[in-house]
């Protein structure tokens, strides 16, 4: 298999070194990642300056661009339009839970993957007070394999959440759906020495919302969560309803 693996924490982050590491027994495995760290860079594309390739070593790519741009370009220039057999995209270091996947570069790269015709799923670790990449590495490869032989279903990725616990059970997982992570979110703001504000958007993380069907519920209680996404963002149970509007009014 010729795999590809991206991130958006950069291509030195541990995670990553770990993931390409654990998928080298399928195959030729090709690292394309941002040059440093684009967290929450969701799907955005560069269009307004231009990009560079960097050569760390063998078969790993530097690129000063957001984690779709690393996609576009190891397809196109780095693998000369070969497409991968896969596309796997972390291991990023916190959960991609919840709503909170919509900010995510991570998911977003699988997804642009999954765009391009390219099976995709990506990997996040929920937690990282252990920093063990090892069962988030070894459940891919476990994924990967499931994707080998069983194909995915059209247009889908898969969003894979794995506990930080080096004790993980690799049989303990559920096949989840969305459910939600609110934050109750602030704007700190700050003065530099010269006098003039700067500002940090963050927020307290609020308790998982959703039962053990969904990713939040299920990670929550132990388990590895695998949620099936798609780009389609469409609210179908809306429709209708929208429909129904009297829009002469």
């Amino acid at each position: 298999m010729l795999i590809l693996v991206t991130n958006d924490d950069g291509v030195h982050a541990p995670g990553i070194r770990a993931l390409s590491q654990s998928l080298k027994e399928m195959g030729r495995v090709v690292i394309a990642a941002p040059d440093r760290e684009r967290s929450a860079a969701s799907h955005s594309l560069t269009l307004y300056h231009p990009l560079r390739i960097g050569t760390v070593s063998k078969d790993i790519y530097a690129i000063d661009g957001t984690p779709t741009d690393c996609i576009h370009l190891a397809i196109h220039v780095i693998l000369k339009g070969e497409k991968p057999d896969l596309l796997v995209s972390g291991i990023n270091r916190g959960a991609n839970l919840g709503q909170n996947i919509t900010y995510s570069g991570t998911v977003w790269a699988a997804l642009e993957g999954n765009l391009m015709g390219i099976p995709s799923f990506a990997v996040s670790l929920v937690e990282y007070k252990n920093h063990d990449y090892r069962p988030a590495a070894e459940f891919s490869v476990k994924v990967a394999r499931w994707i080998g032989e069983y194909g995915l279903p059209k247009d889908t990725v898969l969003n894979v959440n794995v506990p930080d616990d080096p004790e993980q059970d690799l049989d303990r997982y559920l096949i989840t759906h969305q459910g939600w992570q609110r934050f109750n979110e602030s704007v700190i703001e700050k003065e530099d020495p010269r006098g003039k504000s700067y500002f940090w958007i963050g927020g307290e993380q609020m308790p998982p919302e959703g039962g053990i069907d969904t990713d939040v519920g299920a990670v929550a209680d132990g388990y590895i969560s695998v949620t099936p996404l798609h780009a389609d963002m469409t609210n179908y149970q809306a429709l209708e309803a929208i429909r129904s509007w009297n829009r002469e009014k």
